[in-house]
């Protein structure tokens, strides 16, 4: 399969910039293999049956985007932008820096509150050792650092205030993610109770959305495409639940692409187990999938690894039909825009 086979025109102005209010007014698209139905959040559990099982990301998004000065011993100082994009073993960070080009091995940053030693250079990524870590580490970087918003949000329009609490979900728990799992952001407190009085069950799981998320595809032959890898966690009460819900008859559907990664990961072997780790996992139209049964989703870059991935889970032609009624009847589309609730066996 080619690149191309995954593109798509959108209109710039469908690009939603700022989220709906409340979280379960967005627009959802409710589809199946030959039927679409317009729809809200607030109705999910109209869409879903008792005995179904929502998979739920519990990813906290960290302020990751810094800026500070860099500090060199008989040397001038320079501005330094850098984006955290993965925690590594030892204490250190991997960042994205801008312009990388004014760093070296042995530079320090001082970003106020925090400073850091550049501890590795590759091209723009950087290996960066911390003055502090765990709680105080946290508090630090909650005065010091933004919210990295999405690139085509923030050539738009800078991050605020606002953005701290519409980037991050209502059980957001584990910090780590510098992207928010999307399809999550719809939820608050009124939506599961209503979930939870329909019968459908939520499963917890943990899966750090990494800077990777963002970048393109570079090749036109999908094939040899490589994944970016992030950590995630499944433990044993998420997978006791897949498995009495399957075994009940009951749908497992993960809330956002990074639920459905993580649990296709960890039931790679042919049986969901816990599991905990980096997943590179790539899927793309041919995949099989273990324990998925549907998929909510926010609506996905062209050429993008999540829009192969939806394409897996519908078919290439199903889900060109699915964004092409998204576009006519004007849903708002990626982080903040609206949803879909894709059920490949049937509504």
């Amino acid at each position: 399969m080619r690149l191309d086979d995954f593109d798509y025109q959108l209109p710039e102005d469908l690009i939603a910039l700022r989220p709906a209010r409340p979280r379960p007014a967005s627009r959802l698209l409710v589809a199946g293999p030959d039927a679409q139905h317009d729809s809200q959040v607030a109705n999910l559990p109209e869409w879903l049956r008792p005995g179904d099982l929502l998979v739920l990301n519990d990813t906290r998004v960290i302020p990751a985007r810094l800026t500070g000065r860099r500090e060199r011993p008989g040397g001038a100082g320079a501005t330094i932008e850098a984006t955290l994009v993965g925690f590594t073993t030892g204490g250190l960070w991997r960042a994205l820096a801008r312009p990388g080009k004014r760093l070296a091995v042995g530079d320090r940053i001082d970003f106020g509150p925090l400073s850091a030693l550049v501890r590795a250079k590759d091209g723009a990524e950087v290996t960066l050792a911390f003055d502090r870590e765990g709680p105080a580490f946290e508090a630090a970087l909650a005065e010091a650092g933004e919210i990295p918003l999405p690139p085509y949000i923030a050539t738009r329009r800078a991050a605020d205030a606002q953005d701290r609490d519409d980037y991050q979900t209502v059980f957001a728990r584990h910090p780590g993610a510098v992207a928010a799992p999307t399809a999550s952001l719809h939820f608050d407190a009124g939506l599961l109770d209503a979930l939870a009085a329909r019968g459908v069950s939520t499963a917890r799981v943990t899966l750090h959305v990494g800077a990777g998320t963002f970048l393109p595809v570079k090749v036109d032959d999908i094939e040899t495409h490589r994944m970016h890898a992030e950590w995630g966690e499944i433990g044993e009460d998420a997978v006791a639940a897949i498995r009495a819900t399957r075994a009940a008859g009951g749908r497992v559907i993960p809330v956002g692409t990074t639920a459905l990664r993580l649990i296709e990961t960890a039931a790679a072997p042919g049986k969901i187990r816990p599991w905990r780790g980096e997943t590179d996992i790539f899927i793309r139209p041919g995949y099989d999938f273990r324990v998925t049964d549907g998929l909510m989703t926010n609506f996905h870059l062209p050429k993008s690894t999540l829009l192969m991935l939806v394409s897996a889970l519908m078919g290439i032609e199903r889900i060109r039909a699915i964004y092409a009624h998204a576009i006519a009847d004007r849903y708002r589309f990626f982080s903040y825009g609206d949803s879909s609730l894709l059920l490949p066996h049937g509504i």
